[in-house]
């Protein structure tokens, strides 16, 4: 076996990734389009070489798999196999043949230890191992979903939670728990592969587990099952002046050696009884005074008596200027005089958008090669050890399209609906498909446009705005993320993020103080937290060549009563291109933003470089952690709101910027090399150049009572919109609406009346 942290050459392979994808090989063709997933067919092939080859040639006696992906092309060898031209004007590059590739992270049971797999499909449509790497004791792939539900059971059964959760008054059966990454803890080996888990009770079989949690945070060893340690949480009491007074003298964590519950200076607290369900037939019983669900709710639907306005002819989708091509848990690229897309299923970003192109009256103009969430953080505010632990990366720890919901038809997505599977491998190398995982469907999204000639004989039209929507609901423990991507009319893209689900909470004393946090319901506290998410944009505007411009909106210097600004009103816009690689913070003063160009075209009439714009206003939320703390050193994209790299496939490099956070989060204690915050290090030029723009937004959540026991949606977007790229607005051609089956409300003449002129 390979020394530690390098890695065996088992076939002859070439010596940059763009080599190896594009190298004139005959190979079978498995792919539609060369961003196809994988299938759960290729799955379970791809699983099975690697037990082959591993019972051949190593020591290994048990592997547990973790991940299984597509190793993408290189950007330009799916742009040239695509046909999609690199720069303004300019033809398409020769294709060339393409190697299906995937990547592979498993763990070898009896030592713990992880390795990378690189495999490619020969010609005889046999995957083969190109690579095998041991990876560095410290780096740990995501944490899987068995490996979640194992500690649970890890939990339950041990002896020492059970007598812990008897003292006050909890059966074994009623224990249950979420299993969660560390975060970051000295106090136990980074080698070791650690989870925490936040204990509750249940008191019924589809209680709110939430409403119940428990005084004590066991930590697990989650490959050997061993329980390491049980953390105590401090208190606060009442000082005389009326603030909070911790029991402890530091938040510091206490050695592992010492008693936790003694050092946390803390007497056991039940878990509170009441109920607090969600369901309604639960709610019908524990509701005091029952529960009444209204009655003066009217039927709303949506309908669409003459069918969807998007078609399906065998795999490929069309919707207004849009097209996309279905295969799979992917949309994919088809070539038409429409504007095209493909969505693949990740199962660390959840839906990934790639090859986005626009047909501009018969020219197909590049936007976008690829947008994903690329990763998020949950850092919470509460100082007292173990709290501080709790900052997950729901993508990078555990993988957003691993935690995704089966979606239900008339329940998460309304009206006529097109769903997408999406598959994932399990531990024993076969394939888990989740059924329903991705929806499609158009909306309704209020007015597109609309002008009134206000003068006498005079005329108006309205145009309604229509969106398609491709969405994902994914369930991370307690909350719930609902991910949609929206398309219009008139040319802009939408990341819409929803928030949902139920509080993380935790036990408090009778009249506890909670300076860090809300008591949404007696002995129920919510901790402050920030959700903040990095997407991931490569652009394309017009082709590879793009450049990120910072606007700034500022006051004209000249005062008041000058003959430069005599009436004091004067303001002007002011544009700095991004030049070298770098992080960009957000100005409210000078409600700073950015837009994405190429230099080689301009705008016909307004003169500026084509380009679209990046709205990020209301989600450049600023992070609450100190720059040196725990999460922001695990967490770089949180200390600026926009960040400009160079994209180094265009450097044949052998190596992706994918993950701002690293490639391997889990029990991260610093910033890791691959990550944006050192990506910018070397300020090469990103003037003119093949770029990666990473956006952080998010929202800061100071739990309201209101939030619970289930929180009402909060969402925040990022926004794309054209700048100068077209000659005007392309929604022009979008018919005015005049709907035959609204009516009015009530019968009488004056609403009638109030209606009788119509749209148009």
């Amino acid at each position: 076996m390979s020394p530690d942290g390098t890695t065996t050459t088992v076939n002859a392979v070439p010596s940059t990734a763009s080599e190896a994808q594009s190298k004139p090989k005959q190979t079978p063709k498995a792919f539609k389009h060369p961003l196809d997933p994988l299938t759960p067919d290729e799955i379970a092939a791809i699983s099975l070489a690697i037990r082959h080859h591993i019972a051949a040639n190593t020591e290994i006696k048990a592997v547990k798999f973790i991940t299984c992906a597509l190793l993408p092309p290189p950007k330009k060898v799916v742009l040239s196999y695509l046909g999609i031209p690199l720069s303004p004007g300019a033809k398409p590059e020769a294709p060339v043949e393409i190697v299906r590739k995937a990547e592979v992270d498993f763990l070898d049971v009896v030592n713990g230890r992880a390795y990378n797999v690189v495999l490619s499909l020969n010609e005889n449509s046999k995957w083969e191992l190109d690579t095998l790497t041991l990876l560095p004791e410290e780096f740990h792939p995501q944490i899987s979903v068995e490996e979640l539900i194992a500690c649970e059971v890890v939990v339950k059964n041990n002896p020492t939670i059970q007598k812990l959760a008897k003292d006050v008054g909890v059966l074994p059966e009623q224990i249950f728990c979420d299993g969660w990454s560390i975060g970051y803890d000295d106090r136990f080996p980074q080698k070791r592969r650690v989870q925490q888990a936040l204990v509750f009770a249940r008191f019924s079989e589809h209680d709110n587990l939430y409403a119940h949690p428990m005084d004590f945070i066991p930590v697990i060893d989650a490959n050997s099952e061993e329980l390491l340690h049980v953390d105590f949480p401090p208190h606060y009491t009442r000082a005389e002046d009326g603030s909070a007074k911790l029991s402890v003298h530091s938040t510091a964590p206490p050695p592992t050696a010492a008693d936790s519950l003694s050092a946390s200076k803390r007497e056991r607290i039940p878990p509170p009884r009441k109920a607090w369900d969600f369901l309604p037939d639960l709610m019908a019983q524990t509701e005091e005074g029952g529960y009444h669900p209204r009655q003066d709710l009217k039927p709303l639907h949506v309908v669409q008596p003459e069918g969807v306005s998007f078609k399906m002819d065998g795999h490929v989708l069309e919707w207004q200027n849009w097209k996309m091509h279905i295969g799979n848990a992917i949309l994919t690229l088809v070539f038409t005089r429409m504007l095209k897309i493909l969505i693949a299923f990740s199962h660390r970003e959840g839906i990934a958008l790639s090859t986005i192109t626009y047909n501009d009256n018969g020219e197909i103009r590049p936007i976008m090669y690829r947008l994903s969430l690329a990763e998020m953080v949950v850092p919470y505010g509460a100082p007292e050890y173990p709290h501080p632990r709790k900052f997950a990366f729901d993508s990078g720890e555990y993988g957003m399209g691993t935690m995704a919901n089966e979606l239900s038809l008339g329940c998460d997505c309304l009206g006529q609906i097109h769903y997408l599977p999406g598959s994932f491998i399990a531990h024993d190398g076969s394939a888990i498909i989740i059924k329903n995982v991705i929806c499609i469907h158009e909306e309704d999204a209020g007015v597109l446009w609309k002008h009134t000639d206000y003068r006498p004989n005079g005329r108006s039209q309205t145009v309604r705005r229509r969106r398609l929507v491709v969405s994902m609901v994914c369930t991370l423990a307690n909350y719930e993320y609902i991910w949609n991507y929206h398309f219009y009319q008139d040319g802009s893209i939408e990341f819409e993020i929803r928030l949902t689900g139920i509080l993380s909470v935790y036990v408090s004393k009778d009249d506890e103080p909670t300076p860090f946090g809300t008591t949404v319901a007696p002995n129920v506290n919510a901790h402050y937290h920030q959700h903040m998410f990095s997407v991931r944009i490569d652009p394309m505007i017009d082709g590879l060549k793009n450049t990120v411009v910072e606007s700034d909106i500022l006051p004209l210097d000249a005062p008041t009563g000058s003959k430069e600004n005599f009436a004091g009103n004067a303001f002007f816009s002011t544009d700095t291109p991004i030049k070298v690689e770098s992080g960009r913070a957000y100005d409210y003063a000078k409600e700073r933003r950015w837009r994405i160009v190429n230099s080689a075209k301009q705008h016909y009439s307004s003169g500026k470089d084509v380009g679209y714009s990046v709205g990020v206003k209301g989600g450049a939320t600023p992070m609450m952690a100190k720059p040196d703390g725990w999460a922001s050193r695990r967490a770089a994209f949180l200390k600026n709101t926009v960040w400009v790299c160079r994209d180094v496939e265009a450097e044949d490099s052998g190596t992706v910027r994918m993950w701002p956070a690293g490639k391997y989060v889990p029990q991260t204690k610093e910033e890791p090399e691959d990550s944006v915050g050192s990506w910018v290090e070397g300020q090469k030029p990103v003037e003119d150049e093949d770029i990666l723009v990473f956006v952080t937004v998010g929202t800061t959540h100071i739990p309201r009572p209101e939030d619970w026991p289930v929180m009402p949606v909060e969402h925040l977007t990022v926004s794309f919109k054209p700048n100068s790229f077209f000659k005007a607005n392309p929604s022009m051609d979008v018919p005015g609406s005049n709907d035959p089956l609204s009516v009015p409300a009530f019968n009488d003449n004056t609403t009638a009346n109030g209606n009788a002129a119509g749209c148009h």
